[in-house]
C-alpha cells in the first residue's frame, strides 16, 4: 500500500494522486483488509474477532468498538513497560510517538513501526508535485525550512518515546534521503538535529541568511514556530551579521557538529552581505521583512489552520505579500491528507485525505448552532466512556459536503477505530476522495503552540490556585473567570480574566501583587505536561497573565452574548473568548494585571512528578 515513484518526476506524482483519489473506495477496502490480515493475531483484535471469517469491513464494524485513548492506554503502556508488540501489532513496535494531546496531564503515547516511517516518507514526497504544479522553478534554489527536534526519553522497554517530527528527523529515512532537486534545504542536518533549540535556531537562521540569494521558500511546520524565529532574528541579527562579516561562528555555539557544518556554509567573510542584511534589519518597521531579506522567496510554508489561524495577521505583516501555504494535515496518530490548492487563501484551506494512509471513518457532529459544536456522542472529555451511536459512523467516500465529522482511524500500527479528536467539515471532493477543512480539536479551549488546554484542565488549574492562595479572610473571592490566547506578542501567552469580590463589602478588591503572581504560577503548575514543556523547555509560550476586571463585568459579558443571540435561560459563561466584542468588554474593565514570575516545573516524560 506504499506506492513508489521518483519524487523528481512531477507528472508521475500528479498521476499517482489522481489514481489514489479516483479509486478511494477500493483502496480503503484494501487498506482495512491488509490491516486485519496483518494484525488479526494481535491480542487486542483477537478479543473481538474470530479469525479468517472476520477479515471483512462489516464484521469489523460490528465487533470492534470505537474507542478513546483511555480505552487503549493500558495496552500501549504494557508495550512501553516491556511486553511484546503483538499486544496490538504483528509488526514490531519500534518507537512510541508522543502526542500533543494529553491524558492525565502527560502526552499520549502512540505505537509506531519501521514501515510507518516509509509511509510518512511517501506522504512527504507527495507534497512536492503539488507545489510544482502551482509554483515554477522550485528546482532552481533552496528552501529555508527551520526544523527542530524535541526532548525524548527511553521507556522501560527500551523503546524511545518522542514527538512525531523528532522521530522523522532522526530517522534514516530523513538523514539518508535521496537527493530531490525540488526539496533542498539551507539548513545542514547537523543543525536540525542539534539538541539545544537556541543553538539550532541560531545556526539555521545563519545558514538561511548566508544563502539568501538561493532561497525560494521559507517556513517551519507551525506558524507559531516561524514567528518565534522572526523574533529570534530580531533579537540576534547584529550577532548574526557579525558572524557573516567575519566568516566565524559566535563562541556560544558549542555543539561541534553545528559549528563545523555552519562554517562549511559560511566559507569565509562576506562584508557586503552582512551590510545588506543589517541595513534591512535596522529599519524601524519590520513590515515585509521576509520579502526584503529573501527577495526570491515565492511563499511562506507554515500550518495556519486550526489554532494556528490566530497567527495569520502577524504572518501577513512580516511576509510582505508572500502567500501563506499550508501543505498538509497530520498528527502523531496518522498522516491524513494534503492541500491540493496550496496557494488558496488561508481561510479556504482544505485537505484531501489520501486513502492509502489508514482506514478512515467519520462520526457525524451535529452543528445545531453557529457558536458551539454539539457532538453526536455528547462527549465531555477525551476519556469518557460515552455511548456512541456507532450506526451513525460513515466511511470515507460516504461523507456529505457541508457536514461536520469527528475522524476515527484504524492504522497499520495498532490503533483500531480510534477517535483522534479532530473535528472536520467536508468542503468537497477531489475525484472520490473527500476534502476537509480542519475546524477544531474536541474540547480544546486554549492553544498557543503545540499545547492543547481543555475547559476541564483550565477549571482544575484555576480551582487549585483559588484553594491555595485565595482562602485567607483578607483575600477576595473569585466569582467568575474566562480566558484568552493572546498572540499579539511573541511568544504568545494565556490570559485569564478574573472577577474578584471582597468578602466583606462591595468595594473594589485589594489586590496584592505577590498573591496574584502566586495564583498565576499555581495555574501554570497545574496545567499539563505539554504546556509546561512549552513554557519551561521550548520557551514557545510566555508567562501566564491574570487580568482582574471590575465587579459586574461578567454581567455585561452575559448581556453582550444575549444581544448576539444566546439564550438567557441556557447562557453559560464562555471559558474562552476570541477577538471581538466580548474581549473588548473584558479589556475595557481591567483594574489589575499580573504575570507569573517563574517558569512552571517540568521534567522529561517519565520523570515528571
Amino acid at each position: 500500500m506504499i506506492p513508489s515513484y521518483d519524487p523528481n518526476d512531477t507528472e508521475a506524482g500528479l498521476k499517482l494522486l489522481e489514481d489514489l483519489t479516483t479509486n478511494a473506495e477500493a483502496i480503503q477496502e484494501q487498506v482495512l483488509h491488509q490491516i486485519l490480515s496483518q494484525n488479526c493475531e494481535s491480542q487486542y483484535l483477537q478479543a473481538f474477532l474470530d479469525g479468517e471469517s472476520d477479515k471483512n469491513q462489516q464484521s469489523f464494524k460490528n465487533k470492534v468498538p470505537v474507542v478513546n485513548y483511555g480505552d487503549i492506554k493500558p495496552f500501549i503502556q504494557r508495550i512501553a513497560d516491556g511486553e511484546s508488540s503483538d499486544i496490538v501489532s504483528s509488526q514490531p513496535i519500534t518507537e512510541l510517538l508522543t502526542s500533543s494531546g494529553t491524558s492525565a496531564g502527560k502526552p499520549k503515547l502512540m505505537p509506531s513501526t519501521a514501515e510507518e516511517l516509509e509511509r510518512k516518507t511517501f506522504f512527504y514526497s507527495m507534497l512536492v508535485p503539488v507545489m510544482n504544479k502551482y509554483v515554477n522553478g522550485l528546482d532552481e534554489g533552496k528552501g529555508m525550512y527551520l526544523l527542530f527536534i524535541k526532548p525524548e526519553i527511553k521507556t522501560p522497554s527500551g523503546l524511545m518515546a518522542r514527538p512525531v517530527l523528532t522521530s522523522y528527523y532522526k530517522s534514516q529515512h530523513f538523514r539518508n534521503r535521496p537527493f530531490n532537486k525540488y526539496n533542498v534545504y539551507t539548513s545542514p542536518d547537523q543543525t536540525i538535529l542539534c539538541q539545544d533549540s537556541k543553538q539550532s535556531m541560531y545556526c539555521q537562521l545563519l545558514c538561511g541568511l548566508v544563502q539568501r540569494s538561493h532561497v525560494l521558500r521559507v517556513g517551519t511546520v507551525f506558524a507559531s514556530a516561524f514567528l518565534r524565529a522572526v523574533k529570534f532574528l530580531e533579537d540576534h541579527y547584529k550577532e548574526l551579521c557579525a558572524d557573516i562579516r567575519t566568516g566565524t561562528v559566535t563562541s556560544w555555539i558549542t555543539e561541534p557538529a553545528c559549528r563545523d557544518s555552519v562554517l562549511s556554509v559560511l566559507q569565509g567573510p562576506n562584508q557586503e552581505l552582512a551590510d545588506e542584511i543589517e541595513s534591512e534589519c535596522a529599519e524601524k518597521s519590520w513590515e515585509g521583512i521576509l520579502r526584503r531579506l529573501w527577495p526570491k522567496a515565492k511563499y511562506v510554508e507554515v500550518i495556519v489552520t486550526g489554532s494556528m489561524a490566530q497567527y495569520i495577521p502577524t504572518l501577513e505583516f512580516y511576509s510582505g505579500g508572500l502567500p501563506l501555504v499550508s501543505t498538509m494535515y497530520a498528527s502523531s496518530e496518522c498522516y491524513f491528507g494534503i492541500n491540493l490548492n496550496p496557494l488558496c487563501d488561508p481561510s479556504d484551506v482544505s485537505y484531501t485525505l489520501l486513502p492509502n494512509m489508514a482506514y478512515f471513518e467519520f462520526l457525524p457532529v451535529d452543528d445545531k448552532s453557529h457558536e458551539e459544536i454539539h457532538f453526536a456522542s455528547h462527549s465531555n472529555t477525551d476519556d469518557d466512556d460515552d455511548a456512541l451511536k456507532e450506526d451513525l459512523i460513515v466511511d470515507l467516500v460516504n461523507v456529505e459536503v457541508g457536514r461536520y465529522y469527528e475522524i476515527v482511524i484504524t492504522t497499520f500500527t495498532g490503533l483500531y477505530r480510534y477517535r483522534v479528536g479532530d473535528i472536520l467539515k467536508v468542503t468537497g471532493f477531489h475525484n472520490k476522495a473527500p476534502q476537509f477543512r480542519f475546524v477544531q480539536r474536541r474540547n480544546v479551549v486554549l492553544s498557543i503552540d503545540t499545547d492543547k488546554t481543555s475547559e476541564e484542565d483550565l477549571l482544575n488549574a484555576v480551582t487549585q490556585a483559588k484553594l491555595k492562595h485565595l482562602q485567607k479572610p483578607s483575600c477576595p473571592l473569585l466569582t467568575e473567570y474566562t480566558s484568552y490566547a493572546d498572540t499579539s506578542s511573541i511568544p504568545g501567552h494565556y490570559v485569564l480574566f478574573w472577577e474578584l469580590k471582597p468578602r466583606q463589602n462591595n468595594e473594589p478588591p485589594e489586590l496584592e501583587n505577590k498573591t496574584m503572581e502566586l495564583c498565576c504560577s499555581e495555574v501554570e503548575d497545574c496545567l499539563d505536561y505539554v504546556y509546561r514543556r512549552c513554557r519551561n523547555k521550548d520557551k514557545s509560550i510566555g508567562p501566564l497573565e491574570i487580568r482582574v476586571v471590575s465587579l459586574g463585568t461578567f454581567d455585561l459579558l452575559m448581556d453582550f452574548c444575549v444581544s448576539q443571540g444566546s439564550s438567557v435561560n441556557q447562557y453559560k459563561t464562555p471559558r474562552c473568548v476570541k477577538p471581538g466584542g466580548a474581549l473588548e468588554i473584558l479589556d475595557s474593565r481591567v483594574i489589575g494585571r499580573f504575570f507569573s514570575q517563574r517558569v512552571p516545573r517540568w521534567q522529561p516524560l517519565g520523570l515528571d512528578s
